[in-house]
């Protein structure tokens, strides 16, 4: 199983939705599978153009060590040398900070994940936990 683009499209809507109100920056946010694949991308206007790449790292990195960003981003501040190996192995696809999110279905089985970034590595983090758990999946950050 995984997540459908129905549920990859309602997650971006309402991350972006959930910025819009708390007033952030602008956001972008992909939606991975469990290979890391993108199911669906959108950039705010204003965003920069290189936050794909961002929102790609931050959802990849969750998928490669099936770990949420802030279990990653503890580790990077404990093991700095631990994340420059992780981002050699990934290609520099792995940025190690809040705003990825593993995606669960209801039984705990992984589904995919989210990336968001634009904003603070919190608040990209929130964003992205209301889009999952719109799509009536479960986030965990």
């Amino acid at each position: 199983m995984t997540i459908s683009i129905a549920q990859a499209r309602t997650i971006i809507s309402t991350a972006l939705a959930t910025g819009h109100a708390a007033g952030m920056k602008p956001l972008s946010v992909v939606v991975v599978d469990t290979g890391g694949h993108t199911i669906a991308f959108e950039r705010e206007d204003g965003a920069a153009p290189g936050r794909y790449a961002l929102a790609h790292g931050k959802a990849n990195g969750c998928i490669m060590l099936g770990l949420p960003g802030s279990a990653i981003q503890a580790r990077a501040d404990s093991q700095a040398y631990f994340m420059q190996a992780m981002n050699g192995l990934y290609g520099g696809d792995f940025v190690p900070v809040k705003g990825g999110v593993l995606v669960r279905d209801g039984s705990g089985t992984v589904l995919g994940a989210v990336g968001v970034t634009g904003d603070t590595s919190d608040n990209d983090a929130l964003a992205a936990c209301a889009g999952v758990e719109a799509a009536g999946l479960v986030a965990q950050s």
